[in-house]
């Protein structure tokens, strides 16, 4: 397996595990155990990021291009409506 195979599928559990995460965690009552979950999240966070970064500048990872302002603006708007 090519280096950048072994990358991006890391980097493709880590963003499952993210979300794992993220669902665990909205359902927890427990605080020491959602404290516990949030710490990993955010540990495995910083993990992903570094590693997308490792990624990106080998060539790796193409990221999506980046949004307009307009784009951004209409997005936030739309958020902002539903609260």
């Amino acid at each position: 397996m090519q280096e950048k195979d072994m990358v991006n599928d890391v980097l493709s559990m880590i963003n499952s595990s993210l979300t794992g995460y993220a669902n665990a965690i909205a359902q927890t009552s427990n605080q020491q155990l959602r404290q516990v979950l949030q710490q990993t999240r955010d540990a495995d966070e910083q993990f992903q990021y570094k590693l997308y970064q490792v990624a990106e500048q080998k060539g790796y990872y193409q990221p999506a291009p980046e949004a307009n302002s307009n784009d951004i603006q209409q997005i936030r708007a739309s958020f902002t409506q539903r609260r």
